[in-house]
């Protein structure tokens, strides 16, 4: 319990002819009124209808909402207000008034498909900071920098909108929930500056075939960010249901990826498998990734590069690796007989004119389709390819790409409630897969807070910069952790070296640090590629940063038992201490590992010191020993390349 009261006083501004007229309402909606705390209602013939809630002269949320002019009548229900106009009604009722939130439900229903609404939340320029909403390849921290015009809001490849979960929260503790059948549009920064508008439109990619949709969210008020926060994990994100697995969290994964791309086979993999043993490196898996298949679909190993796959898969346990495989949710054409026997038998996602064209990064337009996972019959057919897919092999687990809603064709037909559409592929392909276990990782999800599987990051680019670089590796663990996806998996050290772009030695190292203290270390490009050179020996170097991360392999898993229990993140903000530090609201660059440790990596080019600000508490410098009280920056911190700044938070 916070020790706040909180109340709604309804307050109306009639505006005739656009000049204002105040009159005071009679209309409450609690009884628990404290005077610090009002919800106040204006409606303007000129504007529409708009609210702001303040605390203590302080506005927290504020808002318009749009298409709803001008207002003929109020009806007072005790904790239910019903605004009624000549058109339309809005129902704003009072779901909860307690110490430690305040919650109101804001519906509009059975608004017919022609119509289209827009409600606009300001983002309150400097004085407000805002967190959660769609990972983005721009992935800015604070979120309201962000730029997204008329966006449709579900996962998609476009903008490595991989989650894209319809909650946001700011700094003074206001959260906004938004349903998750609405169809949902968003506008940031583009129709209006500096403010996040919600459009409902019945249009793709939702079912525009659908007579009717509703528009309905949830805004809630405590006491700072952090504790509004986790009102919204309780009621709304949910929360792991178990802990993933612990060796992942420990030691390396080894992925073929970016180093190889698609061109691996038993030579290759068992080459890459020495090395690693070789050059005296721990692991906790080995994975295949793509191109191992003899078409995209067939789940079946291509003899021609695997030979004898169970054999090889055999060499590397006896080397002491598991194996995992990565795998896509698609088939395509010509994949025979796997093709037809899914388009024949309903397992794949179809438009309402039957077409199951769609296509995917390793297909060509309209040469591929997706398989239904929203249809119980089609996720048993593929889950049933995959179990003897690890039988045959000997195979331990799987890498689950793509599942973001995009893939599957225009106007889709699901099973599942139209309002839905399309986001329950997503949602259902996660829940299907994550049955394979503790081991799997996937990198799409909508409302799968619940899953005790990793999400990963989806593909990170060998950049310096925000363009889905280095910097962004720190705001997407942000970023996924605010959305309630705490067990994060960070993509490749060095990133994927896309288009010959290749991480550099400094690259390389500066990843590795920025990785330390983040669930998971996941190499591709290795550290004996690199020379050694200005005083630094890299395998020393980098195994440094691998016993740094195993040794604190313990405080991981406590926290993934943390967010279990409690619905914690794994790595907040540095606000996370002290919601009303001015100074943390803003930290994009630095994060922490539960309460104990705060890691500031060097993320820019050529850097070789950086300011580093200290939140609440008292804190060991990592590398010196040195005591700092918090609430303070250190300017200049001397951070050369072999060197991550990194401080503990003392009792």
């Amino acid at each position: 319990m916070i020790g706040i009261k909180l109340g709604l006083l309804l307050v109306f501004s009639v505006l005739a002819k656009c000049s204002v007229r105040n009159v005071q309402s009679k209309y409450h909606l609690s009884s628990r009124i404290d005077p610090g705390v009002r919800f106040i209602l204006e409606t303007n013939e000129c504007a529409g209808v708009g609210y702001r809630i303040v605390r203590d002269n302080q506005i927290v949320f504020e808002s318009t909402l749009g298409h709803f002019a001008p207002l003929s009548s109020a009806i007072d229900h005790g904790n239910k207000i019903i605004l009624i106009s000549n058109q339309d009604q809005i129902v704003l009722e009072l779901v909860e008034d307690t110490p430690a939130i305040f919650l109101v439900d804001i519906s509009r229903k059975n608004i017919k498909s022609d119509k289209s609404i827009t409600d606009c939340v300001s983002l309150g320029r400097n004085s407000l900071h805002w967190y959660g909403g769609p990972q983005q390849k721009y992935q800015y921290w604070p979120v309201e920098k962000l730029t997204l015009p008329n966006y449709s809001y579900v996962t998609k490849e476009a903008d490595n909108a991989a989650v894209a979960e319809r909650y946001w929260v700011n700094t003074e503790g206001a959260f906004i929930h938004l349903s998750d059948t609405t169809p949902l549009f968003i506008d940031q920064n583009s129709m209006k500056d500096d403010h996040l508008c919600f459009i409902a439109r019945q249009s793709l990619p939702y079912n525009p075939r659908h007579p009717t949709f509703d528009f309905e969210y949830s805004i809630g008020v405590a006491r700072d960010a952090k504790a509004a926060h986790m009102e919204a994990v309780h009621r709304f994100l949910g929360r792991p249901s178990g802990v993933p697995d612990p060796l992942m969290a420990a030691r390396p994964i080894w992925s073929t990826w970016a180093r190889y791309k698609r061109d691996i086979d038993e030579t290759v993999v068992m080459r890459f498998a020495n090395e690693i043993v070789n050059n005296g490196f721990t692991n906790s898996q080995f994975e295949i990734d793509d191109d191992w298949e003899i078409c995209y679909g067939a789940l079946e190993f291509r003899t021609s590069k695997f030979p004898n796959i169970r054999n090889t898969v055999q060499q590397l346990k006896n080397m002491g690796f598991r194996v995992t495989l990565w795998i896509h949710p698609f088939i395509n054409k010509g994949c025979e007989p796997y093709y037809t026997t899914a388009k024949d038998n309903g397992y794949l996602v179809k438009d309402h004119n039957g077409n199951v064209d769609t296509q995917w990064w390793n297909s060509e337009k309209g040469e591929a389709a997706y398989i239904d996972f929203t249809n119980p019959e089609a996720a048993a057919w593929y889950t049933g390819r995959l179990r003897k897919l690890l039988e045959d092999t000997g195979i331990d687990s799987y890498k689950f790409d793509a599942g973001e809603s995009s893939w599957q064709p225009d106007d889709p037909i699901l099973n599942s409630p139209l309002e839905e559409h399309p986001l329950s592929v997503t949602t259902d392909y996660i829940r299907t897969v994550a049955e394979f276990g503790p081991i799997v990782e996937v990198r799409s999800g909508f409302k799968n807070q619940y899953q005790d599987v990793y999400m990963r990051m989806i593909d990170k680019d060998s950049e310096w910069g925000w363009n889905n670089g280095l910097p962004t590796l720190v705001t997407t663990l942000l970023q996924l952790n605010m959305n309630g996806y705490p067990l994060v998996l960070p993509d490749m050290i060095g990133g994927n070296g896309y288009d010959n772009h290749m991480p550099d030695r400094e690259m390389f190292i500066r990843w590795l640090q920025a990785n330390v203290f983040m669930p998971s270390l996941q190499f591709s490009y290795v550290p004996w590629d690199y020379q050694d050179g200005d005083g630094i020996k890299m395998q020393e170097l980098c195994k440094h940063f691998v016993k740094l991360h195993e040794d604190y392999a313990d405080t991981i898993i406590r926290r993934f038992e943390r967010a279990v229990s409690h619905g914690e993140p794994v790595n907040p903000p540095v606000w996370w201490l002290d919601p009303r530090d001015k100074n943390a609201q803003t930290a994009f660059d630095a994060f922490l590992l539960g309460e104990e440790i705060l890691a500031a990596p060097i993320l820019q080019k050529g850097q070789t010191s950086r300011n580093i600000y200290l939140p609440v508490g008292r804190w060991q410098d990592g590398n010196n020993g040195s005591i700092y009280h918090g609430r303070q920056w250190l300017n200049n911190y001397p951070a050369p390349l072999s060197v991550l700044p990194y401080f503990i938070r003392l009792p």
